[in-house]
């Protein structure tokens, strides 16, 4: 993957795509330093924790300059993350993503929002990039509480 983004970056250079530079440019040095911090080369879920640390502060960065009426810089983040949602993985579909909800929870046992968090690390192991961590929170909340009261 780290191939891929270093090809298209080159290709963005070359296109003098000024923004598509930067963005790569800061997304291979997050993959550097986590390389150094685990004196290794990523695992893909490694470089799929990267990316999706980089989307999450995109979209908070879109929601803060939203609030301060910033629409230039939200153009500008909203254009960044579109970018970087190219090197992310197929994302499951809601019905897919709440099936996978639905067999962990019966695996576990789960029952209540107690077993929010038991729950959520479980999905979240089993999807592996393939949706955000939003989405699974709210499909995870949503299949629980059906959950509850089919089962009361």
């Amino acid at each position: 993957m780290k191939d891929k983004i270093q090809k298209d970056l080159n290709q963005a250079l070359k296109e003098k795509d000024e923004l598509k530079v930067s963005t790569l440019r800061l997304l291979l040095s997050e993959i550097h330093n986590q390389e150094i911090e685990k004196q290794a080369e990523l695992t893909e879920e490694n470089f799929i924790g990267v990316l999706q640390r980089e989307i999450k502060k995109r979209k908070e960065a879109i929601e803060a300059y939203q609030q301060g009426k910033r629409d230039d810089l939200v153009a500008k983040e909203k254009e960044e993350l579109e970018i970087l949602n190219k090197y992310l993985p197929q994302q499951l579909s809601l019905e897919e993503l709440e099936t996978i909800v639905q067999s962990v929870i019966k695996e576990m046992g789960a029952s209540s929002m107690a077993d929010f968090g038991k729950v959520m690390g479980a999905v979240m192991g089993r999807v592996k990039g393939g949706a955000d961590g939003k989405v699974v929170s709210e499909a995870v909340k949503r299949v629980i509480h059906s959950d509850i009261f089919i089962n009361s």
